[in-house]
C-alpha cells in the first residue's frame, strides 16, 4: 500500500507545473482570466490574434481595461471592433495598452513621461502624482490597481480603454 501511495504522489508531481521558486506563476493571460474582470479584453486579444503573444512574451507591462471600462465605450463599439474586418484596428488599440518592458508602479517617477508601446504608431503618456498613476493617449485612464504580478510581466488595471 505504501508503494501505491508513493507512486500516486510521484505521478502527481510529474504533471505539476514547476518553477524556480517552487510555486506556479501564471502568465498575463492566465492572471487576467483568474481575476474574472477582463473577459472583454481577453476576447478582444483572441480576436486580434494577440492572446498567445500576451501569454508568452517576457517582461511586458499591460494596462488592462476592465469589462466595465469596455462597457463604457459608446454602444456597438466593442461589437464593431470584434468583427474580423476590424482585426487590424483592434490589434492597434490593444497594442497601445502594452509596453515592451516590465514597469512596476514604484519605477514610475513623479511627473509625466512618454513611453513606447507595442503599437509602433502610438505612444502613451504615463503620469504620476500624489493621486496615483494615469496613462493617456487620445484619452486618459487612471490606474485603479497597480502591480498585479504575472510570470512574464505585470498588469496595471485601468478604468478606461485607451484609444490611439
Amino acid at each position: 500500500m505504501k508503494f501505491v501511495k508513493s507512486l500516486a504522489v510521484a505521478s502527481m508531481l510529474a504533471f505539476a507545473p514547476i518553477s524556480v521558486t517552487g510555486a506556479y506563476a501564471a502568465n498575463v493571460v492566465e492572471t487576467a482570466q483568474t481575476a474574472g474582470t477582463f473577459g472583454t479584453l481577453l476576447a478582444a486579444a483572441e480576436a486580434a490574434g494577440l492572446a498567445e503573444a500576451l501569454a508568452t512574451t517576457d517582461n511586458i507591462t499591460v494596462f488592462a481595461p476592465t469589462d466595465d471600462a469596455f462597457a463604457a465605450l459608446p454602444a456597438g463599439t466593442v461589437e464593431d471592433l470584434l468583427r474580423p474586418e476590424n482585426k487590424d484596428k483592434l490589434a492597434a488599440i490593444l497594442q497601445l495598452h502594452v509596453l515592451g518592458a516590465k514597469v512596476m508602479a514604484g519605477d514610475i517617477t513623479e511627473g509625466s513621461t512618454q513611453v513606447d508601446t507595442l503599437n509602433p504608431n502610438a505612444k502613451l503618456t504615463v503620469a504620476k502624482d500624489a493621486t496615483g498613476v494615469s496613462v493617456s493617449a487620445s484619452n486618459s485612464a487612471k490606474v485603479v490597481t497597480a502591480d498585479v504580478a504575472a510570470d512574464n510581466g505585470v498588469i496595471h488595471v485601468i478604468d478606461a480603454v485607451l484609444l490611439p
